[in-house]
């Protein structure tokens, strides 16, 4: 079972990230878009596990303590655009905390640096020159409270990815 760790998004997040999909489609901007259903922030990528009940517990032992996060900016990683987060030492902490205990408990995960984004879409095209940052206006200072954080998995659809809280 493909696995990773996230925060879900409420409507407030959801809704400006949906908002900044659709003036890119508007502008004429083709890809890969991800599905609202599908918007979240990775906090640790598990990949292939076969326990996730071990993983569960593993995340309910980790207290969080409710933290805000603010949507603010955007980027791209090469052919992939995203959306950031405002720097917050809350969700570094957490997502510091929450590797270190799956690694003590020999959970693996992808063990690359925390970079907190939004996916929006893969291999943009467009007949006009276009960036990221083009968008950043629309998700700048959206705001939501975090007190939780969720196992999801990740299966193959005959129309992408579908993702499920575990």
């Amino acid at each position: 079972m493909r696995l990773f760790i996230a925060i879900n998004f409420d409507k407030r997040i959801k809704d400006a990230l949906i908002e900044v999909q659709d003036k890119m489609k508007m502008q004429g901007v083709r890809g890969n878009f991800t599905k609202p259903e599908n918007l979240h922030l990775t906090l640790a990528f598990i990949g292939e596990y076969g326990d996730p009940d071990f993983v569960k517990d593993v995340i309910e032992e980790i207290r969080i303590a409710p933290f805000d996060i603010t949507l603010d900016g955007m980027g791209s990683f090469g052919n992939l655009w995203w959306a950031g987060m405002k720097k917050s030492d809350k969700l570094e902490t957490l997502a510091r905390i929450l590797r270190r205990r799956l690694a003590e408990n020999d959970i693996p995960f992808d063990r690359k640096r925390f970079n907190p984004h939004v996916t929006l879409i893969r291999k943009p095209e467009s007949v006009m020159p276009l960036s990221p940052n083009d968008y950043a206006d629309i998700i700048h200072d959206v705001s939501m409270t975090v007190d939780h954080i969720s196992l999801m998995r990740s299966d193959r659809g005959k129309n992408g990815m579908i993702y499920t809280e575990v």
